[in-house]
């Protein structure tokens, strides 16, 4: 009977043994688990890849329309540019014009005695039915570089004319001209050039 209890309590003690070392191994994996679920948290990350790679072909797209802009903008600026060299060239267009304006106004100042016989047109008046027929916008001619250089006079419709002002720089001797009347003083003319007028002197 002893000998049974004691079979028992050893089998019981053995039992108590193994349970206890079945909890510790389970203890044991159940760590082993918890230490693995870190790593595998990390895995989700590597598929945050797919977003970056969409994230890769927003920065493509949003770079090209930077490109873009950046092209029109460099149309832009190359239009800015066109127009101002448009105004620039208009101003030195109407610099051209105000300074030959100028030369004229101080050789009438250096010649007033050859100004005031270009009024009274030093031979005389040119009739009216003459000057209808020959002169006015209508009769269009040219002076050639040699007449003006020559004696600074040319022939037309009948008349020598003198050249009281210069030949306008920006004048071609290769240009359409006519010779006008205002108040009595002749003038010659370049439709190309509206306002600019070069006082004239009928020659004896």
């Amino acid at each position: 009977m002893k000998i049974i209890a004691i079979s028992i309590a050893a089998l019981s003690l053995l039992l108590g043994v193994a349970a206890l070392s079945y909890a510790q191994q389970d203890q044991h994996d159940q760590q082993q688990e918890q230490k693995d679920k870190p790593a595998q948290k990390k895995a989700p990350e590597n598929k945050n890849a797919k977003p970056e790679g969409k994230t890769a072909g927003q920065q493509d797209e949003n770079a090209k329309h930077e490109e873009q802009n950046t092209q029109q903008q460099n149309k832009n600026n190359q239009q800015e540019e066109r127009n101002a060299q448009q105004k620039s060239n208009n101003t030195k267009q109407e610099e051209k014009s105000a300074q030959q304006l100028d030369r004229n106004n101080r050789q009438e100042e250096k010649n007033p005695q050859q100004t005031q016989r270009a009024a009274g047109n030093r031979g005389g008046r040119i009739p009216d039915d003459r000057f209808h027929a020959n002169f006015g916008r209508e009769h269009a001619f040219r002076v050639s570089q040699a007449d003006y250089s020559r004696d600074r006079r040319f022939q037309y419709g009948g008349y020598w004319f003198g050249f009281v002002d210069a030949w306008p720089t920006d004048w071609l001797y290769t240009q359409d001209v006519f010779v006008v009347e205002i108040d009595g003083v002749y003038y010659l003319c370049n439709p190309m050039y509206p306002g600019i007028n070069v006082t004239l002197s009928i020659a004896e």
